[in-house]
């Protein structure tokens, strides 16, 4: 009878990292926003940021970062874009860019995500 350590035996573990209805689904690849979010939150430019799915005749779905800039900073999308670039997966970079000057939140403080989606 083979053990849990048999090469013939293989566990699978599938991690849910966010809300099954907020992950984005473009060319084929399952992409949560979380991940995205905290990638945004480390440049030091950005206060705030929520990225959300859209429609693309293409993808299925694209992303789109809504971002909140730190108080007398200017940044392009470019900027962001590429600072995506160097620290997540090419599927993963959002391709569209929105700098907005506050996100909508609940009323205790939690930024509500599909509020952005409705900004498409």
């Amino acid at each position: 009878m083979p053990s849990e350590h048999s090469p013939g035996i293989y566990r699978r573990y599938l991690f849910i990292i966010d809300r099954k209805k907020d992950r984005i689904i473009a060319g084929g690849y399952n992409i949560y926003p979380v991940e995205l979010d905290k990638v945004l939150f480390e440049h030091p430019k950005i206060m705030e940021a929520c990225t959300v799915g859209i429609p693309d005749d293409y993808r299925g779905e694209t992303i789109k970062a809504f971002i909140v800039l730190k108080e007398g900073e200017t940044c392009s999308p470019e900027e962001i874009i590429a600072f995506c670039k160097e620290r997540l997966a090419a599927y993963k970079v959002p391709r569209i860019i929105e700098f907005i000057d506050e996100l909508p939140k609940s009323s205790v403080g939690k930024i509500l995500r599909r509020k952005c989606g409705i900004w498409r």
